[in-house]
């Protein structure tokens, strides 16, 4: 038994580290917070729907209950908790910016062709004037809280540990997968080929790590991704649809092009730009050194 659950070093193997991060995670923290989310929720007024209030404050609590889950394992491997993939020193450094570029043009690519292919109909802006600059203020600190969040909770310690346990690939599979059902089972509308782009795009995620040696990137990304389907093209996601949006759009193509009631995510147009941006980053970033990945 001491064998089993103690490596060479005599401290706890990764995969249990990585078990017990999952477990606490996903369950015992979530549990144990749902007694203040709730009335907290409820005393700052905040719906449960698609506007920057509802998705910042829901992602803070997922970053809130990440951030509990990597302590303890930080102060037992003597690290900070935003050692694993998030050092605060680089937080506005070109990798940052660098996956901001690719998730602004890779979203904004996929609005283009479904206005050119006649999938989406923009009448004009729905907001102007302060309202405008006010709600593009709101999307944006909503999706900065998106891409730290989900970044943080699924690839920060939990993708180090499964990493130096079971490898790079296999963790990645296994992190991909459970972050696609996690969307699978909490989202409205979620369909097969949705799956597909959360499973191409994770993995995807976990290779940036990989080729840069942070997380910080995959950040960028994940912001300027989620703020332009959602702030900017305005389109549904999850069979709801984004309050206080840029574009005065409607969606009446088929399914397969505008991604129905997913939006974006699930249109088809994503397959070949999910090709373009691995293909980009394999020739654009030496790989990072195994050492400094995990460092």
């Amino acid at each position: 038994m001491k064998t089993l659950l103690l490596g060479a070093d005599g401290r706890l193997r990764f995969i249990w580290r990585a078990a017990l991060y999952c477990v606490l995670a996903a369950v015992i923290v979530p549990i144990l917070l749902q007694y203040a989310i709730g009335p907290l929720q409820a005393k700052l007024d905040i719906a449960d729907d698609l506007s920057p209030a509802g998705i910042a404050f829901g992602e803070a609590v997922s970053f809130v209950v990440a951030l509990i889950c990597t302590i303890p394992f930080a102060i037992y491997e003597r690290h900070s908790p935003f050692h694993y993939g998030l050092p605060l020193r680089r937080i506005f450094g070109a990798r940052l910016w660098g996956g901001f570029a690719v998730g602004a043009v890779m979203a904004g690519a996929v609005g283009l062709a479904m206005i050119l292919l006649g999938g989406m109909q923009v009448k004009g802006l729905a907001l102007s004037g302060h309202a405008l600059f006010y709600a593009a203020l709101a999307w944006l600190g909503a999706n900065i809280c998106v891409g730290i969040s989900e970044e943080f909770f699924f690839r920060a310690y939990f993708l180090q540990a499964l990493w130096k346990s079971i490898g790079f690939w296999p963790a990645s599979i296994v992190i991909a997968l459970l972050f696609a059902a996690a969307h699978y089972f909490f989202k409205d509308g979620e369909n097969i080929w949705d799956v597909i782009t959360l499973v191409s795009l994770s993995l995807w995620l976990c290779y940036t790590v990989l080729k840069t040696g942070t997380l910080w990137f995959a950040v960028g990304f994940h912001i300027a991704f989620d703020f332009m389907q959602l702030f900017v093209i305005g389109t549904p996601n999850g069979a709801r649809i984004p309050k206080e949006r840029l574009l005065d759009a409607t969606f009446r193509g088929p399914d397969w092009l505008t991604g129905g009631v997913l939006g974006t995510e699930a249109s088809f147009v994503m397959y070949p730009l999910i090709a373009l941006i691995w293909l980009y980053v394999w020739r654009r970033f030496r790989p990072a050194a195994l050492t400094q990945a995990l460092a």
